[in-house]
C-alpha cells in the first residue's frame, strides 16, 4: 500500500540570523474585520488569518462558484460563450430590481459571455438564476453542480443553497479560506476566461453602464479579482487578488460594518501582502528538484523537476532559517505522463509554517510489461525489492 514518502533536503543559503525588531514589526497587521484571510499563490504561503475556519454567510461572493462552474463547462466544451438562454417570466418576476441586478428585460435572449460579464462585474442576481436556468434547467439543479464541484477543490466546510448568495436562512455557508481556495482554483485552473471576465472596469446591458464595485481596481497595481458581497446577515466582504511581478495574492475580509470599511480595509491588507513580504527565489523552472521510487513502472526512478519559478515568501529585509522536504505517496505508480504532478514541495518557515508547491514527473514513465511485473513481484514476496 503507497503511504506517504518524505525526502529531506539540503538547507539554502538564504539561512541566516533571526529577524531584526523592525522586520518583525513589518509583519505584524491589524484588521477590523472579524474574519480576515491571505495566501500567496507564488508560493502557497499563508500569510495571514483571522478565524478564516468559521463559517459564514457569502452573500454575493458565492457567485464565485456560478462562474467557476460556468468556466469549468466551458473549458470542457460542453458551452459556448455565445450560446444564448432566453429570460423566463418567472425568474424576471422574482429577481427584477432584486438586489444587484443586470437589468435584464422579460423575454431577453442574452449570451453566456455577457451573462458572465453581468455577474463578474455587476454581481446580478438575475443574470445568475438566468445562467443557472440554462445551463441545468432549474436553480436547485444547477446548486448540485455548484456543490459538486466545491467538493473537487476542497472546499470543506461550505455548501451552497443557491446561484447568487440571497440569504436562504443558513443553507448557504462558506469560510474565508474556502473562498480563498475557490477563487485560486479559479486563476489556475481557467487562467484565460479569469483574464477575460474578472477585472472589468464596468459593463452596459440595456443602455444601462455600471461600474464594477471592486474596491481595489484603480487603487491596487495589478487588481483583477474578485468578488464583492453584502447582505444585512453577512455584513460587507470581498474576496480579492491582484498580481505583481508575476506573484499573485488573494485575500478574503468579511463581516465589516459599511462599505468604507471594505474599501479601506482591502486596499490595506492588499498593500500589505505585497509590501511587507518578498520572494526569494528556489528552483527556476525545470529545474531537478529530487528523484522518487517508481512502483511497476518501465523505470524504476522518475525525476522530479519544478513546473515553474518555484520561491519562498519570507518577510521583506529577513533571511528566516527554513527547511524543505518533498512529499508523495510512494512509491508512485506508473503509468504518469511527463509534466504530471505527483509530488509536492513542502517549505517550512517560522513566519508562516508550510508552504506547499506542485513538482512534477520530469519525465513520463509506463506501466512494466506483464513478466517485470511478476518479477516485481517476486522480489518483494522475497524481501529483495
Amino acid at each position: 500500500m503507497n503511504k506517504p514518502i518524505w525526502a529531506v533536503l539540503p538547507l539554502l543559503a538564504i539561512i541566516s540570523a533571526p529577524m531584526s525588531s523592525s522586520v518583525m514589526a513589518s509583519v505584524k497587521y491589524e484588521t477590523d474585520a472579524p474574519i480576515a484571510y491571505m495566501i500567496d499563490l507564488s508560493s502557497g504561503a499563508i500569510l495571514f488569518q483571522k478565524d478564516a475556519n468559521r463559517q459564514i454567510p457569502p452573500a454575493s461572493m458565492a457567485k464565485m462558484m456560478t462562474v467557476y462552474v460556468a468556466f469549468d463547462l466551458i473549458e470542457k466544451g460542453k458551452l459556448k460563450l455565445d450560446d444564448k438562454f432566453k429570460v423566463r417570466e418567472d425568474t424576471w418576476k422574482k429577481w427584477n430590481n432584486q438586489g444587484s441586478t443586470m437589468f435584464l428585460g422579460l423575454g431577453d435572449t442574452v449570451t453566456i459571455s455577457d451573462l458572465l460579464h453581468g455577474i463578474v462585474t455587476l454581481s446580478g442576481n438575475d443574470a445568475c438564476v438566468v445562467l443557472a436556468d440554462g445551463i441545468a434547467g432549474s436553480e436547485p439543479a444547477f446548486v448540485e453542480l455548484m456543490n459538486k464541484r466545491a467538493k473537487e477543490i476542497g472546499m470543506k466546510n461550505s455548501r451552497f443553497g443557491n446561484s447568487n448568495g440571497w440569504p436562504d436562512e443558513g443553507r448557504t455557508v462558506v469560510t474565508a479560506r474556502d473562498l480563498a481556495l475557490l477563487g485560486a482554483a479559479t486563476y489556475n485552473k481557467f487562467p484565460q476566461l479569469y483574464e477575460e471576465f474578472y477585472g472589468q472596469k464596468d459593463f452596459e446591458w440595456n443602455g444601462i453602464k455600471q461600474p464594477n464595485r471592486n474596491p481595489l481596481i484603480g487603487k491596487v497595481a495589478g487588481a483583477d479579482g474578485l468578488k464583492t458581497g453584502h447582505t444585512e446577515e453577512a455584513g460587507f466582504g470581498f474576496t480579492g487578488s491582484a498580481q505583481q511581478n508575476g506573484r499573485r495574492i488573494i485575500t478574503v475580509l468579511a463581516g465589516l460594518e459599511s462599505y468604507g470599511d471594505r474599501i479601506r480595509e482591502s486596499v490595506k491588507f492588499m498593500n500589505w501582502g505585497f509590501d511587507s513580504w518578498e520572494p526569494k527565489p528556489l528552483f527556476k523552472k525545470g529545474s531537478k528538484v529530487q528523484s522518487a521510487e517508481v512502483q511497476l513502472g518501465d523505470s524504476s526512478s522518475v525525476t522530479l523537476v519544478a513546473p515553474k519559478d518555484l520561491f519562498v515568501t519570507l518577510p521583506k529585509g529577513s533571511n528566516s532559517k527554513i527547511s524543505m522536504k518533498v512529499r508523495y505517496n510512494g512509491p508512485i505508480k506508473a503509468p504518469f505522463a511527463a509534466g504530471q504532478e505527483i509530488a509536492q514541495l513542502v517549505v517550512t518557515t517560522p513566519e508562516t509554517g508550510e508552504q506547499i508547491m506542485p513538482l512534477v514527473a520530469a519525465e513520463g514513465v509506463e506501466e512494466a510489461g506483464f513478466f517485470d511485473r511478476v518479477w516485481a513481484g517476486l522480489k518483494s514476496l522475497i524481501g529483495l525489492a
